[in-house]
């Protein structure tokens, strides 16, 4: 069973290829993804990568946690769960009137 691990502290610079290539040294890598915002395609400064075992996943974070990538010293976790969102209206724009009086003509 493959095991997920999460990447913190990731250069704008590294791409999915480049962490791939990175975590390779330590086992067999399924797959190597670099999260990025969906409006810019900027990273995000981090990313998940997934090994083929338990075994390889314990062995890259203690092999890679604290090394070097790109020029920063990359943190290594295995990944944990996605949890649940709250469905809630999210906050932000302007308001139409509202309990403020804000856009209201007397």
């Amino acid at each position: 069973m493959a095991t997920k691990l999460f990447i913190g502290s990731l250069s704008w610079d590294t791409t999915d290829e480049k962490l791939r290539d990175f975590f390779a040294q330590a086992g067999t890598v399924v797959s190597a993804n670099v999260i990025t915002d969906k409006f810019t395609g900027r990273s995000k400064g981090f990313g998940f990568v997934e090994m083929s075992s338990d075994a390889e996943a314990h062995a890259a974070t203690e092999q890679l946690n604290g090394q070097m990538l790109d020029g920063r010293k990359i943190v290594v976790n295995e990944a944990r769960p996605m949890q649940p969102r709250e469905n809630r209206p999210r906050g932000g724009g302007f308001s139409r009137g509202g309990e403020r009086g804000y856009g209201r003509r007397e």
